[in-house]
């Protein structure tokens, strides 16, 4: 079996309460756009795909990640608790002073600090909470 199927990753999907909010928290963070009639609805408009599924994609449209509604999700406890967290992002940038930048702005955007090794010499990181609760790593690479 030397040949593969084909298969390509296109995207990863998080299930969420509130699936309008985290895309719009990580469109914010990660300069992402909607897929073509993912946008969010004029204002007193329905949403009805924020109540369902959503899509971001690169600008030049790559998808990136995509976003599921549920109606409950227990949060993630990690690093301690009863709910591992089963998969995070790790998200990278060139310098600790790029990290304390971006640190910044995931809290503005109502990320949650979980783990700060920023001092670590090896591999200075940060480990964040998203607004529905899914870790994910800022680290210098």
């Amino acid at each position: 079996m030397t040949e593969g199927p084909g298969l390509r990753l296109c995207q990863v999907v998080l299930d969420c309460t509130d699936a309008r909010a985290l895309a719009e928290f990580y469109r914010a963070l990660l300069d992402l756009v909607y897929r073509p009639g993912d946008e969010p609805p004029a204002a007193g408009e329905p949403d009805g795909r924020g109540r369902d599924w959503l899509v971001l994609r690169t600008p030049e449209g790559v998808p990136q990640l995509a976003f599921q509604q549920v109606e409950r999700l227990p949060a993630a406890t990690w690093p301690e608790g009863e709910v591992p967290q089963q998969l995070h992002l790790d998200l990278t940038v060139p310098s600790v002073a790029e990290l304390d930048r971006q640190h910044e702005r995931v809290l503005a955007l109502g990320g949650r600090l979980l783990l700060d090794r920023v001092a670590d010499p090896d591999e200075p990181l940060r480990v964040y909470a998203d607004p529905a609760g899914h870790p994910f790593c800022v680290f210098v690479a």
